[in-house]
C-alpha cells in the first residue's frame, strides 16, 4: 500500500527550536486521521459469506463483514481506531481462554492493537479478499498468516483462523486463538506496563487522532524538555568551541556565540526530542511521520547553522585582509559570500526532496546539464571571475604596485572581479579582463628588494695597461667605499675588446627599494666614475674614423704619466689590488664615501681645497 506523508511548517524565527517542533507536532495531529484515513483504505465489499470448498450451507451476511480475512483485520482495526473494544473482541477467536477470562476480550484486543501499531505493519493489499484464504503460504488450510513479530524470545507469527460463526456455523475469520493467548507475554514486552501502574486508565483508554492520551502528553513532554535542555548544552557548546577556535578574538568569540546558538539549539532540540519520543511506543505509521519531520528539521538546522559559519568565516577574513593591509580582497568577499549561501541552499533542498522520497538522481542530471549550459554560455565571464579569484588568492600584484605587464608598465588602481585598472606612464587607465590579466608574464617592480645598477664602460684604445688597472683600482674603490651599494655582488671587470672601445662591465646593487632615490645614488656614481677617467688621463670612446699622424693631443701626457707612476708603487710595494682589491684594503674603504655628496642638501659641506 502507497503511504503518503507530508510536512507542513510555516516561517519560524530563527533559533525558536520549541515553537517550531511543537507546530509541526501539533500539525501532524491535527491531519493524522486524516492521513490514517487516506491509508487505510477500506477494501472492497466482499460478497456474503460462502462456503465455496465447503459443505456447509450459506448463511445470512456477517454483521462484521468477517467472511474474509481482509474484511475481518479492517473490521477490527476500524473498531479499535473507534475506541470500540467491546466490537473490536469480536474479531478475537477466545474459545480456548477460561471462561472467566472471556470477559477480558476488550481489554486483549485493546493490548493487541498497540502491540500491532508498534511492531507490526498491516497491508491489507496482502490479505485475501476471499473466503477461502490464501493457498499453500504455508500455515494449515484453515489459517492465514497475519505477519511476524520479533520478540526477546524469537519469532511469534500471528494467525488468522476460520472458525464457525455461533448460531448457524457459517465460516468467518477471527484472529487465531494461538494469537489471542499470546497477546498478553506480547503486551508485557511492548506495552506501557509500567506507567499504566502509576497513570489511571483514562490515559490509556481515550485516544485522539489514533494515539493514546498519554503520548500525546509525552510527546509534548519531549518537546518541552528537550527544548528546556538544549539552552544549556547549546550555550555551553557553543562557548567550548568558540574559545578553542577563536582564542585571542574576543569580539570573533562573542559575536560566533550569538550567531550560531540559534542553529546549534534547534539541533540539539531535534537530537533529544528524537531520542526521547523513541520510550512511547509509538505507533508505526506516528514514529515515521516523526522521523520525517525529525530529518527534516535537522537538515534545516545545520544548513542555518553552515549559512552561519559562512557569515563568521567572511567577517574573519575581512579582518585579517585590513589587518594586512590587502584592501583589494574586500569586494570579492560579498560576491563569494553569496554563491557560497546558494550552493549550500541548493545542497539542502536536494537533502529534503531526498527525505520526502524524491529521486534526485534526475535533478542532479539537469542541473549537471544546465550548469553545462550556463558554463558554455558565460565562459567568458566565467573566466574573468576565475581569474580574479585566482590574483586575490595568488595576488602577483596589489593596489599600487608599479609593475611591467607584457611590453607596458604601470601602476594597479584597483582589482574587481571581472577586469583590472592599471594606470600608465601617460597617465591613461587601460581595464585588462582578469582571464587575460591573470595569464601575463607580471613583473612587480614594488616586491624588490633592492635594484640593480649596470652598465657598460667604454674607454679609448690609446690608454695604456697602467692606466686601465687605474681605472679598474678607482671604479672598484667607489662601489666598495658607497655606503648605498651592497657588498656583494660589486664588481667593475675588463670584459673585452670592443669595435672601438676597451670595455669595462660594472655590475652592483643599490640598497634601496624606491625608484627616485635609486636614480640619484646611479647619476652620483656615473658622475664619480668620470672624475676617475679624467684623473687616469683617458676619455671614453666613441663611434668614428680616426686617421692618426702621431699621438692623439686629446690625450693628457701628464696624467697619464702620474697614473702609470702610481700604478709601479703599487707594484713596487706589493699591493697592486689585481684580481681583487685585498680584504684589508676593502675593509678600510668600506663606506667612506660621503653621500649624499658634499655640497648637496644632506650631505657634508664641501671642501674649498678639494675643489680646487
Amino acid at each position: 500500500m502507497l503511504r503518503r506523508r507530508e510536512a507542513r511548517a510555516g516561517d519560524v524565527k530563527r533559533g525558536r527550536a520549541f515553537p517550531l517542533i511543537l507546530a509541526a507536532t501539533l500539525a501532524w495531529l491535527l491531519v493524522g486521521p486524516v492521513w490514517a484515513a487516506d491509508e487505510a483504505e477500506a477494501p472492497a465489499e466482499p460478497a456474503p459469506a460462502t462456503v465455496e470448498d465447503f459443505s456447509r450451507p450459506m448463511g445470512p451476511p456477517d454483521p462484521f463483514n468477517r467472511g474474509t480475512p481482509r474484511g475481518s483485520i479492517y473490521g477490527y482495526i476500524n473498531a479499535c481506531r473507534d475506541g470500540d473494544h467491546e466490537r473490536a473482541a469480536a474479531f478475537l477467536d477466545l474459545r480456548r481462554l477460561p471462561p472467566d477470562q472471556r470477559e477480558r476480550g476488550p481489554e486483549l484486543a485493546r493490548r493487541l492493537k498497540t502491540v500491532l501499531d508498534q511492531k507490526l505493519w498491516i497491508d491489507y493489499a496482502d490479505l485475501s479478499d476471499r473466503n477461502a484464504g490464501v493457498p499453500d503460504d504455508g500455515v494449515k488450510a484453515w489459517q492465514d498468516r497475519l505477519g511476524e513479530i520479533e520478540t526477546s524470545q524469537g519469532l511469534v507469527t500471528l494467525l488468522l483462523q476460520r472458525v464457525a460463526r455461533e448460531g448457524d456455523e457459517v465460516r468467518i475469520w477471527k484472529i487465531s486463538a494461538s494469537t489471542v493467548a499470546r497477546i498478553d507475554e506480547l503486551y508485557a514486552e511492548f506495552g506501557p506496563n509500567r506507567l499504566e501502574a502509576m497513570l489511571p486508565p483514562v490515559f490509556f483508554e481515550t485516544f485522539l487522532f489514533d494515539l493514546a492520551l498519554w503520548q500525546i502528553v509525552g510527546l509534548l513532554l519531549c518537546v518541552l524538555v528537550g527544548w528546556l535542555l538544549s539552552l544549556v548544552l547549546a550555550g555551553t557548546l557553543v562557548r567550548v568551541l568558540s574559545s578553542f577556535f577563536m582564542r585571542g578574538e574576543r569580539t570573533l568569540d562573542e559575536r560566533i556565540v550569538h550567531v550560531v546558538r540559534g542553529p546549534v539549539r534547534l539541533a540539539i532540540t531535534i537530537v533529544l526530542f528524537g531520542l526521547a519520543n523513541r520510550r512511547l511506543r509509538l505507533d508505526i505509521p506516528v514514529l515515521e511521520t516523526l522521523r520525517l519531520m525529525e530529518h527534516l528539521l535537522f537538515v534545516l538546522a545545520v544548513t542555518w547553522l553552515v549559512l552561519r559559519l559562512v557569515d563568521i568565516a567572511i567577517v574573519f577574513v575581512r579582518v585579517r585582509a585590513q589587518e594586512r593591509g590587502n584592501e583589494g580582497l574586500l569586494p570579492v568577499l560579498p560576491p563569494l559570500q553569496v554563491i557560497a549561501k546558494v550552493v549550500l541552499v541548493a545542497i539542502a533542498a536536494l537533502g529534503v526532496l531526498g527525505t520526502l522520497g524524491v529521486d534526485v538522481t534526475a535533478a542532479i542530471a539537469g542541473l549537471g546539464v544546465g550548469g553545462i549550459a550556463v558554463a558554455f554560455a558565460a565562459q567568458k565571464t566565467l573566466e574573468n571571475l576565475f581569474g580574479g579569484v585566482s590574483l586575490f588568492a595568488d595576488r602577483p600584484v596589489r593596489v599600487g604596485d608599479f609593475f611591467r605587464y607584457g611590453d607596458q608598465v604601470g601602476t594597479v588602481e584597483e582589482i574587481g572581479l571581472r577586469s583590472t585598472r592599471v594606470r600608465t606612464l601617460d597617465r591613461t587607465v587601460i581595464s585588462i579582463p582578469n582571464g587575460e590579466f591573470s595569464n601575463m608574464a607580471l613583473e612587480n617592480f614594488a616586491r624588490r628588494d633592492r635594484m640593480r645598477l649596470w652598465t657598460m664602460i667604454g674607454v679609448r684604445y690609446e690608454t695604456t695597461p697602467e692606466q686601465l688597472r687605474y681605472l679598474l683600482t678607482r671604479m672598484r674603490e667607489i662601489l666598495i667605499a658607497h655606503p648605498k651599494i651592497t657588498e656583494e655582488p660589486a664588481r667593475v671587470r675588463f670584459v673585452g675588446f670592443g669595435a672601438y672601445s676597451l670595455d669595462l662591465e660594472l655590475f652592483a646593487y643599490v640598497d634601496t627599494e624606491d625608484w627616485n632615490e635609486f636614480l640619484a645614488i646611479r647619476e652620483d656614481i656615473y658622475l664619480r666614475l668620470m672624475d676617475v677617467v679624467r684623473e687616469a688621463g683617458s676619455s671614453f670612446a666613441f663611434p668614428s674614423s680616426v686617421t692618426y699622424f702621431g699621438r692623439d693631443e686629446g690625450l693628457d701626457d701628464e696624467e697619464a704619466r702620474r697614473a702609470e707612476a702610481e700604478v709601479d708603487a703599487w707594484r713596487e710595494q706589493g699591493r697592486l689590488p689585481f684580481p681583487n682589491i685585498p680584504p684589508a684594503t676593502r675593509d678600510r674603504l668600506m663606506d667612506t664615501l660621503p653621500w649624499p655628496p658634499p655640497g648637496s642638501p644632506g650631505g657634508p659641506p664641501e671642501d674649498p681645497e678639494e675643489r680646487e
